[in-house]
């Protein structure tokens, strides 16, 4: 494999931070994830969304990758264009199973070349049917993608998945925050967690990452459930999640869909300003490629945020951090 070379890049170019230099100067960090539209008319609405979540100033923004890799292009092209038309900060999702560690290692070139230095680490779903003649084996798990990338590009930031409700393949909780530690100990930045909708499971999975040594930052995943549908859809892709029966009397006695939007949106505020209060380093809002359920969080919470990176080159005195207020 060849040698990855760093690019060497001004402090004022805030897509070229680190994450765990973020966590360090901005909390609590709020930050949105989006998903590669699959046409062209879901790309332009993708972009209008985008287009109306930036003036919030998003501490960063991950791009997800299908599984398998089946959405590889689409989030690499993505995750470019954010890169060249937004002063964002962006987190790559990247899955590892499926691929050799040759491919994982373009892939990683590529983003590097483009000035992308911050990684989501995922082993992702196994594909039905390895590929015929793989010359070169690839990876299993997650802790295996998290080691190669500190070996080849040890100037990017990672970041690996949490699941406060349990991880649904390892039903042992004791070992599944053992295999997290691994990749924390393996040079993972920080932790980002699967969705949840009652605090108490994320404030007890931090507990528990505390007992075991895990000492990073977890930012708390946050998803507005805007529809009945959507909570029936969501139930089957994010197995393991825990629907309180509070809110799913609310989303029963919801007269139509419009009033169902407004119970989701509500409850995630909850959420959003209880974790705030209780000091989290970050909340992680999964839009599904919509704005107005961010959108109506951030002004029912007052959140005022403020440029990090101008501060700096404006002031003698350290960052200032966001500031939260009630509205």
């Amino acid at each position: 494999m060849r040698k990855a070379v760093r690019k060497t890049a001004s402090f004022q170019d805030k897509g070229f931070m680190r994450i765990s230099e973020v966590f360090h100067q901005n909390q609590p960090a709020i930050s949105f994830e989006f998903f590669p539209p699959k046409t062209e008319a879901a790309s332009q609405e993708l972009f209008q969304t985008i287009q109306q979540l930036v003036p919030l100033k998003p501490t960063y923004v991950s791009v997800t990758y299908g599984a398998g890799g089946s959405t590889r292009e689409r989030t690499h092209d993505l995750v470019v264009k954010l890169r060249e038309e937004t002063n964002l900060l962006i987190v790559s999702h990247l899955t590892c199973t499926g691929s050799t560690r040759e491919e994982v290692f373009q892939i990683l070139q590529r983003y590097d070349e483009h000035g992308i230095h911050n990684i989501m680490a995922l082993r992702g779903d196994s594909p039905k049917q390895e590929p015929a003649n793989r010359s070169e084996p690839g990876f299993r798990y997650a802790l295996e993608l998290v080691t190669f990338i500190k070996k080849h590009f040890p100037h990017m930031g990672i970041g690996v998945a949490g699941f406060p409700e349990g991880h649904p393949d390892t039903p042992n909780r004791l070992k599944e925050i053992d295999h997290l530690k691994a990749k924390v100990d393996a040079g993972a930045d920080y932790i980002c967690t699967q969705l949840f909708f009652d605090n108490r499971d994320f404030y007890d999975f931090c507990e528990r990452c505390e007992l075991a040594g895990v000492r990073i930052p977890i930012v708390a995943g946050i998803m507005p459930m805007t529809s009945r549908k959507g909570m029936q859809k969501m139930g089957e892709l994010a197995l393991g999640a825990r629907f309180p029966g509070k809110l799913l009397r609310a989303f029963t006695n919801a007269t139509d869909d419009a009033q169902a939007e407004r119970i989701g949106i509500n409850w995630a505020t909850e959420q959003v300003l209880d974790l705030l209060e209780h000091n989290v380093p970050g909340v992680h809002l999964y839009t599904l490629n919509k704005s107005k359920a961010s959108l109506q969080i951030y002004d029912a919470l007052g959140i005022e945020r403020f440029d990090t990176l101008a501060q700096c080159q404006n002031a003698e005195r350290p960052p200032t951090k966001s500031r939260l207020h009630r509205s």
